[in-house]
């Protein structure tokens, strides 16, 4: 560990993106690979990092995704390595290593670089788990100029004396407070040790929090702080919406947002990785080209899926927020929250794969009634307005498909001669209308069918600042009101094959109950938990569409039946036969305790035992009566000065008091 001096408290804010120049002024191959990409207009990390002040410096940048940081730190370490050479000789050991939360992300960065260094001879190797550590190690062996990779794999390498950081110039640490949040601190300070201490050190974070700091000061030497201002870059390019949803029509909310926006490229965010599947599953189903990312995904299957995504094989990604860390996909105009993120930070990750290097995007959250006030107060952490809408309507996507259709065959260009030729045999056979009709019905076909969903009211909030004064105005009973009022009207029983055995509590009962019947916690009456299986009421108005789509929907081993009502009772431990019916009631018989009268006799446990005379054993005969013996009461005598003896015993007897 070094001991530096702490992090400078001055603050250098990026300017905006608006007023900037072109690029700094920076060495001919780097120039040329930029000129080659159209990059002309930097971003503010850009011109903040490259200032001619922050040559040789450390730093500590604070910035939002999507802000150019891969190019920034790429071009700020390329004069480290470089000089004023324009390009780099044979390396034994490497001379930058940059160290990535994420698979995706480091070889993401891996990208990034090669085009950036094309022109400089350099060497880039990556090193990420799910790869070949043996090519790895031969590709370290062999030399190489920059190393990227994760902070676990990296540390492998280390420890195996594959990867030697003696002759290391530049350490860059991207997206730090996410690699402290997936647990990586014990590994990146075991890295950053082995180091050499005249290294120089950047560490990009989008958030800088205690521990972020604390690395700093203990890794860096008189680091310069640079931070975008709030609200240039993190969010102006993105479009917020807010979409009530009723909890059993998430997945068709997805389907017809996926439809009404008809975006090249989307990813839709999931909390779990069942979720990732079930969704995946539903859209695949749906007809849309979709693919998955997750973290039980292997790094093959990993890399198709994205490269899917990139040549336009795919338009769909469902992911969870740790696989979709640190993606960069050309034309991703649209990212969905079909799950609810836990935090603010998790919004402003899983949105800023959108809206990237200037480009507009879309971020929609799908809000349940019950989330309302959750969702509300990440925004509000955000500082977003979003747009509270419902989901769009199937009547509403039709009309949009035909204008799209109508749009696209008035810009479409003239057929060539041969294609002339077909189109007047066709005329001849079929008249034009029925030609046309059958090409639209042709492009319908292609097309996913948009769901019809219900509206979500947006009904008063569910809390109010509570007037104290009209506690005295209102009865006492009424100050605390029942939060649902109860379900009446006649009922239908159904029965579900998890009970107490399974863990069943209403807590997860209830919820699944409602996405596997589309029905909301209103219809569901009383639940009777037994141990192998549980009973509950649907309202009779909803127990016809209920039985049909719970009986239609499978979910692991969980199944939904139609039942009669539970019997009252005394059952059996199950609370049913072995047929799965209810038995029916019986009265508990009454049994008789039997009686003792026989006496118990004490056994003869010889000499000394409680009861018995102070014998030797072989004088006690069998059946003989044991008498209690007499005892005698000690003499006491106080011989002379001193306290009390107990008898002729030399031990004192312990005053009183």
């Amino acid at each position: 560990m070094r001991n530096t001096p702490p992090v400078r408290r001055g603050v250098i804010n990026a300017a905006p993106r608006s007023n900037q120049v072109p690029f700094p002024p920076t060495l001919p191959p780097f120039a040329r690979a930029l000129t080659e990409r159209n990059y002309t207009d930097p971003t503010p990390v850009q011109s903040a990092v490259l200032a001619p002040e922050m040559v040789g410096e450390d730093l500590l940048v604070s910035a939002q995704t999507g802000s150019g940081k891969t190019i920034a730190f790429g071009l700020a370490i390329g004069s480290t390595l470089l000089g004023t050479e324009e390009t780099l000789v044979r390396a034994e050991t490497p001379a930058a290593l940059v160290i990535a939360p994420t698979r995706e992300l480091a070889l993401q960065v891996q990208r990034e670089l090669t085009w950036l260094y094309q022109y400089t001879n350099a060497q880039i190797v990556a090193c990420v788990g799910g790869m070949d550590p043996r090519e790895e190690r031969r590709l370290l062996n062999r030399g190489c100029h920059i190393v990227v990779g994760t902070p676990g794999r990296l540390r492998d390498h280390l420890e195996r004396g594959s990867l030697r950081l003696q002759s290391l110039k530049a350490v860059v640490l991207d997206e730090a407070d996410e690699m402290l949040d997936l647990g990586f601190r014990e590994d990146l300070e075991f890295l950053l040790a082995a180091t050499p201490k005249e290294r120089r050190t950047l560490l990009f974070s989008a958030t800088l929090p205690k521990e972020i700091v604390s690395l700093a000061r203990q890794f860096q030497s008189n680091a310069q702080r640079i931070a975008t201002q709030a609200g240039e870059r993190g969010h102006a390019d993105i479009e917020y919406r807010a979409v009530r949803i009723a909890p059993h029509d998430i997945e068709h909310a997805v389907v017809n947002l996926l439809r009404f926006y008809a975006a090249p490229s989307a990813l839709v965010f999931c909390n779990t990785r069942d979720a990732v599947r079930h969704l995946h599953a539903t859209l695949l189903e749906r007809g849309f080209a979709a693919v998955s990312l997750s973290g039980e995904a292997s790094q093959s299957e990993r890399n198709h899926a994205l490269q899917a995504l990139r040549d336009g094989k795919a338009t769909v990604c469902v992911a969870t927020d740790v696989a979709a860390r640190g993606i960069d996909l050309p034309g991703l105009n649209l990212v969905i929250h079909a799950d609810l993120p836990n935090n603010a930070e998790t919004v402003q990750h899983r949105s800023g794969r959108t809206g990237r290097a200037g480009r507009k995007g879309i971020s929609v959250l799908l809000v349940i009634p019950s989330r309302r006030r959750k969702a509300e107060l990440l925004l509000r952490d955000l500082r977003i307005t979003a747009e509270w809408a419902n989901p769009p309507a199937a009547d509403d996507i039709r009309k949009l498909d035909d204008e799209r259709l109508i749009e696209t065959l008035l810009k479409a260009e003239v057929g060539q001669p041969d294609d002339m030729v077909l189109a007047k045999a066709l005329l001849v056979r079929r008249p034009a209308e029925e030609i046309a009709a059958a090409f639209v019905h042709m492009h319908r076909a292609r097309l996913p069918a948009p769901e019809d969903i219900a509206e979500v009211r947006d009904d008063k909030p569910r809390w109010e600042p509570r007037d104290h004064g009209a506690r005295d105005k209102a009865p006492r009973s009424f100050e605390k009101g029942p939060r649902f009022e109860p379900t009446t009207g006649p009922m239908t029983w159904f029965r579900l094959n998890v009970g107490r055995t399974k863990n069943a509590d209403p807590k997860w009962l209830i919820p699944e109950i409602c996405k596997q019947g589309g029905v909301t916690k209103k219809d569901i009456g009383s639940i009777r938990i037994f141990d192998n299986e549980t009973k509950f009421e649907i309202t009779e108005a909803a127990a016809a569409a209920f039985a049909t789509k719970a009986t239609a929907y499978i979910q692991g081993e969980m199944r939904i039946t139609a039942a009669g009502a539970p019997t009252r009772g005394f059952h059996d431990k199950a609370g049913h036969d072995k047929a799965g019916h209810d038995k029916p009631a019986f009265e508990k018989p009454a049994y008789d305790k039997p009686r003792y009268d026989k006496p118990r006799h004490k056994p003869n446990k010889g000499a000394g035992y409680k009861g018995a005379d102070f014998k030797k054993s072989s004088e006690f005969k069998k059946g003989a009566d044991f008498k209690k013996p007499d005892f005698k009461k000690p003499d006491f005598h106080k011989p002379g000065k001193g306290k009390p003896f107990y008898g002729k015993s030399k031990k004192p007897k312990p005053a009183k008091g």
